[in-house]
Parts: C-alpha cells; structure tokens; sequence
C-alpha cells in the first residue's frame, strides 16, 4: 500500500524479491492547470510491473476489503499511502501490517515527517520499520537507520534519498521478522512529536520569523508545497536561499545584498538566489532583481 514517489522504490524492491499480489493505492487525482487526471507514482509502478491495483476511495469501502480478503496477503506492507488503516485491516494478514516510516521514531509521527525535520533544523533523520497498529506511528519498532541532513538538503533531496533507504532497510529487515528473528520492541513515548500533512499555506514566509528558520522553510517546502511570499500583490515562489550578513533593517523590509534581492526577518537578512514570479519561469536572484526597479 502506498501513493507517491517515495514508495515506488519499496514496491520494486519487494516485487523482485517476493511475490507481490496486489497494490493498493490512492486514486487518480486531477492535476496541472488542465485538471487531468494523473495516477499516482505506485500505480503508475505496479502497472509496469505487472501487479493488479485497486483504488478505493476509502479503504474500509465492502469492495476493497472483499480484494483484500481475497488476495489474502500473508503481510502487508505500506509506505506513505495516505489512509489510516481500521483494525479489520491492520488483523488480515497472519503477520501483519509493516510501514516504512521517513523519520526515526518517536520523533516526527505523522504525514510530513521529511519536511518537518528540515523545519526544525534537525541533523539527522532516518526510517523506521515498524508494526503497525491502530495509532498514527505508534506501533512497535523493528527497525531503524538513520540519515544526517545536509546543511543546503531539501524537501525533495532529502525526500529521494529516504526513499531508496526505506527499501533497503526493509528488505533487510522483512526476512529477519517473518522467521522470528525480529521482534518488534515497543515503542516510547518519550522525544514523540509529529508532524501534520502539508498544506499550500505552510509555504508562506512569515517575515517576522528569524531568516535561519525562513531559509530552512525554502528548503523544506522544495517542491512542494513550495516558499513563497506576496510581491505586488502577487505570491512570489523563492526556490532557493541563504542568510546574508548583517542585522536586519526591519521585517519584511526589501534591500540589495550584492546584486541580489534581500529581506530583513524578524533576526536577520535573508537573501534570494532562485526565485519564480507568478506565471513565468524560475530565475536567478541577480536576473530577478534587473526587472523589479521597485524593489527597493
């Protein structure tokens, strides 16, 4: 079970390892200007591989649990598919439900654990295996292996490195557990925090805020949801960003910073490196800056 990039990845993984019966993904959602109906990535996986798909709406729907029951998994794996799994799910299979997790628990439960460790300025992430049970990341751990975060890492570099992690731990963890090697160890309440699914509006860069918390937030939200903040009336997308030199001149306050365009945080001066106006392409800073002669 699972929907976007971060776990085509572990279905490949599995399907050349073991006999992957079925898929259970989100349904083809509209996307783009057009509204197009796109399939998400493990759907668009799973057809190349050959491995029959389902896409309920809700899982608890009668036709979904019948394909279940009869498919009759021995254990389900599920990484990132969006649904919060009932009891009649999480008992099917003799062995249970397996996620694999981007982040190391307790800390960041939740649907945007990736994002929200750049966020916090954390050092290190990494995932976690574990058992699931009727709680939202609160099952027993089999399994964990950390990553440290690179100081200029985003969302969807961090994202594409966690995903190729989470199939090669799990593969090495999955044998272990179905012999009885592994056993899952509860998991603590202690250091548990979580981190909520993202919305467009997280993106928005609250100048008020310190500029090494608004230059973390540009990483974290790259792709999606994306930074940004309003310029003319318009949302201006910033792609890329550093911390400049200096106190700021005052929140939100615009100036120069060596050819480039800056902005005073509430601590701080951050500068703009990469930068998309609403409804051109993305530019850099310094090219940015030669058009916008109001600026400053």
């Amino acid at each position: 079970m699972g929907s976007p990039d971060f776990a085509v990845p572990v279905l490949e993984a599995l399907a050349a390892r073991y006999s992957v019966i079925g898929t259970v993904t989100q349904p083809d959602r509209p996307a783009g200007r057009g509204g197009t109906l796109k399939p998400p990535a493990v759907k668009e996986a799973a057809l190349r591989l050959d491995i029959p798909v389902i896409q309920p709406e809700k899982l608890r729907q009668p036709e979904a649990m019948e394909q279940l029951r009869a498919w009759s998994p021995d254990v389900i794996v599920v990484a990132a598919f969006g649904q919060i799994l009932r009891p009649a799910v999480l008992d099917l299979p003799p062995f249970g439900c397996i996620n694999v997790h981007g982040s190391l628990l307790p800390r960041w439960r939740g649907a945007a654990p990736i994002q929200a460790a750049i966020l916090a300025g954390d050092k290190e992430t990494g995932i976690t295996i574990m058992k699931m049970d009727a709680g939202v990341d609160t099952g027993p751990i089999l399994s964990q292996r950390a990553l440290p975060i690179a100081p200029d890492e985003t969302g969807g570099s961090l994202f594409e490195k966690m995903s190729a992690l989470g199939a090669e731990l799990l593969l090495e963890t999955l044998p272990r557990y179905l012999s009885g090697e592994l056993v899952p160890q509860l998991q603590l309440e202690q250091g548990a925090t979580y981190a909520p699914m993202l919305k467009k509006e997280d993106g928005l860069l609250d100048f008020n805020q310190p500029a090494a918390a608004l230059e973390r937030r540009v990483r974290a939200m790259n792709p999606w949801p994306g930074a940004y903040f309003q310029w003319n009336g318009m949302p201006l997308k910033v792609l890329r960003a550093r911390l400049g030199e200096g106190k700021s001149p005052g929140a939100g306050s615009r100036l120069r910073v060596r050819g480039e365009p800056g902005l005073g945080a509430g601590e701080g001066i951050l500068v703009l490196e990469e930068v998309q106006p609403a409804g051109k392409k993305s530019m850099s800073g310094k090219a940015f800056l030669s058009g916008a002669r109001d600026w400053v």
